[in-house]
């Protein structure tokens, strides 16, 4: 017999009296599936929104809720993850441009997921409910939103937020 390690994982038994690195025998690397290193996001975690509470605000406010929703939520995913048009830019273009803000958002919602290697649960794809559907007594505006939201909110669950 050889002593070499019968698994990628298994590290032989040091044979010298040095001590070495405490071996770890059958445990898979530590690395998350299709991140490469340093990529994931380490800033800070983002608030939790209630969506009905978003939608209930949007409409006591006549819709000046929402730039604030996009001004925050843009604002928290470019300190979290280091990515993404930020605040002051979403704002803008929530106000000057506002028909790209329901895909950038979901887009940027999405692209968390992915930056830690899960399935991105909403797409710049999701914007179309909004685009399409919006102008049906706004049910795309609300299927949209709970979409995109619910998402952001779990999410930021997934990372410790309460």
């Amino acid at each position: 017999m050889t002593d070499q390690p019968t698994s990628p994982y298994q590290q032989p038994e040091p044979t010298s009296g040095v001590p070495g690195p405490e071996p770890t025998y059958g445990q898979p690397p530590s690395v998350e599936p299709y991140a490469a290193p340093g990529v994931l996001p380490t800033g800070e975690v983002g608030k939790i929104r209630s969506t009905g509470t978003c939608i209930l605000l949007t409409i006591v406010t006549l819709g000046i809720y929402h730039f604030i929703w996009y001004y925050k939520t843009s604002a928290e995913m470019r300190r979290h993850s280091g990515n993404g048009l930020g605040g002051g830019v979403a704002l803008l273009l929530a106000i000057f441009v506002g028909i790209v803000m329901p895909f950038l958002s979901s887009n940027e919602v999405g692209h968390l997921y992915t930056q830690r290697g899960q399935k991105a649960p909403v797409s710049a794809a999701t914007g179309l409910w909004f685009l399409l559907l919006g102008w049906f007594f706004f049910v795309g505006i609300f299927v949209w939103f709970v979409k995109t939201n619910g998402a952001l909110n779990d999410y930021w669950r997934s990372l410790g937020a309460s």
